[in-house]
C-alpha cells in the first residue's frame, strides 16, 4: 500500500514538472524561430501596404443587374451589380453599390438574393475612388441554431453528466480562443503554450465531467503521460520530416500580423489538442471498465484485471484509429483530391509534398498515440486504482 502510494506521489511530481522542462527545452527553440523568421523573406514594404480595412454587415436591399459569362472549363458564372444597405458599423444605414460585373472571372462566386445578408469590405482603386466588395455570407444565425440543438440532444440525452460536458466544452473553448491564441500571438512559443493549454483543458474536462474521485485522478495521469508520447513523436517525426507548417494561410496571417510565427510549434501544438479529446474518450473509457471488472470481481488480482480490461481496449483500439483517420479524411478532402490525382503520376512525389506530409503526419501520430493510451491506461488503473466493491463515481 505504502509503495503504491509512493509511486502514485512520483507520478503526480512528474506530471508538474514535465511543463517546466518542455519551457526550457522551448526557449532553445528561439534560435530556430529567429533562423526560420529569416528565410521567409517577407517584403515589409509589402506588408505595411497591405492596409485590412473593416468589415461590416450588409442586406440585398436590390438586384440592378445581371450577367452570365463561360468561363475557360465552359462553366457557367452568374455576375451581379446589387445594391445594399450597410447594418452595422460607422455607417449604419447607408446605401451602397457592389459591382460584381466585370472582366474578372470568379469560379466560386456566389448568386446573391434580395434579403439576403452579407460580409462586405472595401478599398481604394487607383484613383483614390472607394469600391466595396463582398467576402462571404452572414452566417451566423443557422450556426446558433445548431449549437442550440446540440445542446438540447445531449442535455436530453444525457441529462446532468451532458450539462458538464457541454460546460466542458464551452470553457474549453474558452481556453482556446481567450488564452492559447493570444498568447501565440503575442510571440510566446506555441510548443509550451499548447501544452499548457492542453493540461488546463484536460484538468477541466475531465474533473468537470467526471467529478472529483480516484478515476479521474488515474483519467488524468493516463491522458497526461498518451500526450507526453504524443508530443515527443511530433517533436521527432516533424524534425526528420522536416516540416515547416507553412502555407498560404499561415503567410496570409504573417501579413495580416506582421510578425512571424512559428509555425513549425503551431503544428505541433495543434495535434497535441486535436488527440486530446479522442485520448480522454479512450482513457476514460478503459479506466471505467478495469473500475467495473474490479468491482464485479473483487478477488482477481491486478494481472488478471489488466488482461480483462486489455481485451476491451483492444476494440476500443480499432474503432477509435478508425475514427481518428475519418476525421482528419473528411477535414481533408481537397488534399486527399489532391492525393489521388497526383498519385497517377508519382506517388512518391505527393507524399513527398509539404500539405500531404503534414496530414499523414498528424494522422499517424495522433493514431499511435491513441493505440498507447490504452495500455498505458489499462495497466495505472489496474495496478494503482484501488476499489471497493461499490465505486462511486
Amino acid at each position: 500500500m505504502f509503495l503504491r502510494k509512493k509511486i502514485f506521489l512520483s507520478l503526480i511530481i512528474i506530471f508538474l514538472l514535465i511543463p517546466v522542462f518542455v519551457f526550457a527545452q522551448s526557449m532553445e527553440k528561439e534560435k530556430e524561430l529567429q533562423l526560420m523568421e529569416s528565410e521567409l523573406n517577407i517584403d515589409e514594404n509589402i506588408i505595411s501596404e497591405n492596409i485590412q480595412h473593416e468589415n461590416f454587415k450588409a442586406i440585398v436591399l436590390e438586384i440592378l443587374e445581371e450577367k452570365e459569362i463561360k468561363n475557360e472549363n465552359s462553366n457557367t458564372i452568374k455576375q451581379q451589380n446589387l445594391k445594399l444597405k450597410i447594418l452595422d458599423g460607422e455607417n449604419k444605414g447607408k446605401e451602397i453599390i457592389y459591382n460584381g460585373i466585370g472582366d474578372l472571372q470568379v469560379d466560386s462566386l456566389n448568386e446573391f438574393k434580395v434579403g439576403d445578408k452579407v460580409i462586405m469590405s472595401y478599398d481604394y482603386d487607383i484613383n483614390g475612388e472607394i469600391f466595396y466588395y463582398i467576402l462571404d455570407y452572414v452566417r451566423s444565425f443557422p450556426i446558433y441554431i445548431l449549437v442550440i440543438l446540440f445542446f438540447v440532444i445531449v442535455i436530453s440525452l444525457n441529462g446532468i453528466r451532458g450539462l458538464r460536458a457541454i460546460i466542458s466544452l464551452f470553457i474549453s473553448f474558452l481556453v482556446i480562443i481567450k488564452f492559447i491564441i493570444p498568447q501565440i500571438l503575442k510571440g510566446v512559443n506555441p510548443i509550451f503554450i499548447g501544452i499548457v493549454g492542453g493540461i488546463f483543458i484536460l484538468l477541466l474536462v475531465v474533473y468537470i465531467t467526471e467529478g472529483f474521485n480516484r478515476k479521474s485522478n488515474m483519467a488524468v495521469l493516463g491522458i497526461f503521460f498518451s500526450m507526453i508520447i504524443v508530443g515527443f513523436l511530433s517533436v521527432i517525426f516533424s524534425n526528420m520530416m522536416r516540416l515547416t507548417g507553412l502555407s498560404e494561410e499561415s503567410m496570409f496571417l504573417v501579413s495580416m500580423i506582421n510578425k512571424t510565427i512559428d509555425f513549425r510549434g503551431l503544428l505541433f501544438a495543434g495535434v497535441i489538442i486535436g488527440s486530446l479529446g479522442v485520448l480522454d474518450d479512450m482513457v476514460i473509457s478503459q479506466i471505467s471498465s478495469v473500475c467495473e471488472i474490479k468491482s464485479a470481481n473483487p478477488g482477481l488480482s491486478n494481472k488478471e484485471v489488466f488482461k480483462k480490461a486489455y481485451k476491451i481496449g483492444v476494440s476500443h483500439v480499432g474503432s477509435m484509429t478508425n475514427t481518428l483517420f475519418l476525421a482528419y479524411a473528411g477535414s481533408s478532402l481537397t488534399v486527399l483530391l489532391l492525393f489521388y490525382v497526383g498519385s497517377k503520376g508519382s506517388f512518391t512525389q505527393v507524399i513527398n509534398t509539404d500539405i500531404i506530409a503534414i496530414e499523414i503526419f498528424r494522422s499517424f501520430v495522433g493514431a499511435i498515440g491513441i493505440c498507447l493510451s490504452m495500455p498505458i491506461s489499462t495497466f495505472l488503473a489496474s495496478y494503482f486504482l484501488e476499489t471497493k466493491k461499490k465505486i462511486i463515481y
